[in-house]
């Protein structure tokens, strides 16, 4: 009788400490929930391609072929409120663009750069374009429907971003002339404009529009300055 009792307490203890182990562990779960989800945010990677538009042309500009961007770089998320839906983002980026246009002759004359509209035809033109390089760092208010276990999710970043002029060239082939200049002073160091991008998961719509002009002030085409600035359009990828 003693044996069973002895026997049944043990099976108490061991049920006891099996209820607290499981207890722990629950707990323990639920904090690391807990610290999940207060703690998570939306670092990441992106990477854009876009098709670049010039606006504001000079009157007997056009743009020709496929004008592209490449875009790359990371944003740190800061959430400001509770539920960690509402954030700001601050970053750092690279980015290359080129513009293929019609008309605009970029050239070196008497150890200046000279702006001009040629006529095509007579030029038989293959190529005009010119590039850009930059450094970029964006800044955007993040709103989405994101949970600290939901990777697929709506969102919206509208924002500001800045840029720094790395790098340019200018490129122009034709049947009566080759003209091939870089590194020339008559970008803008700084260029900037308004972004937006909106989607879900990994595909998002993407937007960017230039609030200054792509050369400074004093290039002028017929006297006047040369006010195009940038817009582009394409596809924004977020890897966390």
């Amino acid at each position: 009788m003693k044996n069973n009792k002895y026997k049944h307490m043990k099976d108490y203890v061991f049920l006891l400490l099996v209820l607290l182990s499981f207890l722990g562990f629950s707990q323990d779960y639920i904090t690391d929930k807990s610290e999940l989800f207060k703690n998570y945010r939306e670092d990441q990677f992106y990477a854009s391609v876009t098709y670049n538009l010039l606006n504001e042309k000079p009157k007997d500009v056009s743009q020709s072929g496929f004008s592209s961007g490449f875009h790359f770089g990371f944003i740190r998320d800061m959430p400001i409120n509770e539920r960690r839906n509402f954030a700001i983002g601050l970053g750092i980026g690279i980015s290359s663009n080129s513009y293929n246009q019609k008309k605009l002759l970029i050239e070196e004359a008497n150890n200046e750069i000279a702006f001009s509209i040629i006529d095509e035809s007579e030029y038989n033109v293959t190529k005009n374009k010119f590039t850009t390089y930059l450094v970029e760092v964006p800044f955007e208010i993040r709103w989405r429907t994101s949970t600290a276990s939901d990777y697929n999710f709506w969102r919206i970043y509208t924002g500001f971003k800045i840029g720094y002029l790395l790098y340019n060239s200018t490129k122009f082939k034709s049947e009566l002339a080759n003209v091939k200049l870089s590194n020339i002073d008559n970008f803008n160091k700084l260029q900037y404009g308004l972004t937006l991008s909106a989607g879900y998961s990994t595909w998002n719509f993407h937007v960017y529009y230039g609030l200054n002009p792509i050369f400074d002030n004093n290039s002028r085409l017929s006297n006047k300055t040369i006010e195009m600035k940038s817009v582009k359009i394409g596809l924004m990828f977020y890897i966390l």
